[in-house]
């Protein structure tokens, strides 16, 4: 609550330089253009081309604090547009990560897969060609694949 009431105070003051201007704008030329005749009012100034004067010091100092306040929102809105675009960069570069990341994995799954498969190809040829012809080369191919069986078993 305290911020956005602070918001709302700001946002009222950034008004103020451009409407004083403004009112100061019309104050300049009322002083200008018109005298007592146009204005009885005008009879309570003095001095209305003195004041004129005065009014123009403070509408070209309003100017200049006018000019201040919206370079400053400018230069907000900028920083704030470039931190948008950076974390929605941010935010893309981490997508791609995850995406790059998932497809790794996946490659190493189809990998293992791939291998379990082999492994398991190779046992059961040793093993029916075992059975089929209990030889002494078969003996030993069954025993190598065993081998093999045991390391993959120690890997996992």
């Amino acid at each position: 609550m305290g911020s956005s009431s602070r918001q709302i105070w700001l946002n009222f003051l950034s008004l103020l330089p451009g409407t004083t201007l403004t009112l100061l704008t019309i104050a300049v030329a009322f002083l200008r253009f018109y005298d007592e005749r146009d204005f009885s009012i005008l009879e309570l100034i003095g001095q209305p081309r003195v004041w004129s004067n005065r009014l123009t010091v403070a509408a070209a100092v309003v100017a200049l604090v006018n000019f201040c306040v919206e370079w400053d929102r400018r230069n907000r809105e900028t920083g704030r547009a470039a931190r948008a675009e950076a974390q929605a960069a941010n935010d893309r570069a981490a997508a791609v990560q995850r995406r790059t990341e998932e497809e790794q994995r996946r490659a190493e799954e189809r990998e293992r897969a791939t291998r379990r498969a082999r492994v398991e190809v190779e046992r059961d040829l040793a093993f029916l060609s075992f059975v089929a012809d209990p030889s002494d080369e078969n003996r030993r191919k069954l025993t190598q694949t065993i081998a093999v069986l045991d390391q993959y078993r120690d890997s996992l």
